[in-house]
């Protein structure tokens, strides 16, 4: 048995694993789709297991501030009791089910959990943020870690000794293309981490391909509407930031004579922003909005990036930490993308008129298009998880 366990509290990472569970599920793999629930456990369209303990909206909230890049350095985004609890009974949940390989997304106590289990683990929340291409910087971090190796100590499994490490599983699934990150496939999956105490041994990387949310919903009436009516829409979809950056980031796009503006959902309450050139939708299916999308708007993440660029947008980026802004740095290498600082807010109007007074990004983000619609990122991602199965079954 094969297991996606996302953590609920980011739509980008529940969302990708629901694309690999589709793509696995199409081929006949067994597979299971589990969460501690949260925030967009309403987003789960395929039958799911609630793991206990539950994440409730208010709790994901917090896991969200806490986060890798966000919170402080010297936490672990959980209590140790709190981990502990979660590690406990994911191991029960593998165990019950017979899994010999369960895939996640940033629900990071599976680093525990597998190992205690003796179960494989695959992973795709890295992103592009992996050795090769990052070079070993992170490796040599601490950050996040001392409660990892608290309670992997205590219930005698292998600790997690860098950032680095708490980003990569067994497998660890590189959702990009060469193409877009500058290093040859032959050179990311050549890579091991060798006698490296840094990192955990036997981690491996993959090349899958662009893996981003396909919502599946209808693009509600009122945003149809907005898109439909005349001059240029730019799609602000800051979803994990707080809400005074996106208050700023559509207080300045409305100084740029005739932009309208499209706010994606986020866990704030941004209802009072709404206006005859503001809409303010709840999650929608942006890979219907992107490619109506003059200019989009969002931190940098993976999902988003990939999805503006998958829909030849342009667009505009204010990472929150460091694997946005190496998203977002690889983009603009290829002029697809800029990159504002949060307290560089200021310089948005200016810079999306620059970027909307050309077709030279959007020519460039149609490059990338043309090289994802070639690639099928899930069937990828199902296939290198598969074949690690075969191994192992």
């Amino acid at each position: 048995m094969i297991a996606l366990l996302p953590n609920a509290a980011y739509l980008s990472e529940t969302s990708r694993m629901l694309e690999i569970y589709k793509a696995l599920a199409g081929l006949g793999a067994p597979v299971r789709f589990a969460s501690h629930g949260g925030s967009y456990e309403d987003v789960i369209d395929v039958p799911w297991d609630l793991v206990p303990p539950r994440m409730d909206a208010g709790r994901s909230a917090r896991f969200v501030r806490e986060g890798l890049g966000l919170g402080a350095g010297d936490q672990s985004m959980y209590s140790d009791a709190e981990m502990r609890e979660h590690v406990l009974a994911e191991a029960a949940y593998f165990r019950e089910h017979g899994v010999k390989i369960v895939v996640t997304g940033i629900a990071l106590t599976t680093l525990l959990s597998s190992r205690l289990a003796g179960v494989a683990l695959a992973t795709e929340h890295a992103g592009v943020f992996v050795p090769p291409v990052t070079g070993d910087g992170p490796a040599g971090s601490r950050l996040h870690c001392d409660g990892f190796d608290r309670v992997a100590a205590e219930l005698g499994v292998e600790g997690v000794p860098s950032l680095a490490a708490l980003l990569l599983g067994d497998l660890t699934l590189v959702p990009e293309i060469p193409e877009v990150t500058g290093v040859p496939a032959e050179v990311l999956e050549a890579w091991s981490p060798g006698e490296d105490p840094r990192y955990r041994p036997g981690t491996r990387l993959r090349y899958t391909g662009p893996l981003f949310a396909h919502l599946d919903r209808p693009v509600p009436a009122a945003v149809e509407a907005f898109l439909d009516a005349p001059g240029p829409v730019v799609y602000v979809a800051l979803t994990s930031t707080g809400p005074d950056l996106v208050r700023a980031v559509v207080e300045g796009l409305l100084t740029v004579d005739g932009l309208r503006v499209l706010v994606a959902a986020t866990v704030h309450d941004l209802a009072d922003l709404g206006s005859g050139r503001v809409l303010v939708g709840g999650v929608l299916p942006s890979h219907e909005i992107m490619p109506r999308a003059a200019l989009a708007v969002t931190a940098g993440g993976q999902g988003s990036v990939q999805t503006a660029l998958a829909s030849g947008t342009p667009l505009i980026a204010f990472p929150l930490q460091p694997e946005q802004a190496l998203n977002v740095a690889l983009a603009e290498r290829l002029d697809a993308a800029r990159a504002l600082a949060p307290r560089d807010v200021a310089d948005l109007p200016a810079l999306a008129a620059e970027m909307l007074a050309t077709d030279a990004h959007r020519k460039a983000a149609g490059r990338i298009a043309d090289l994802y619609r070639r690639v099928d990122g899930p069937a990828r991602a199902a296939e290198a998880v598969l074949d690690l199965y075969k191994t192992l079954a």
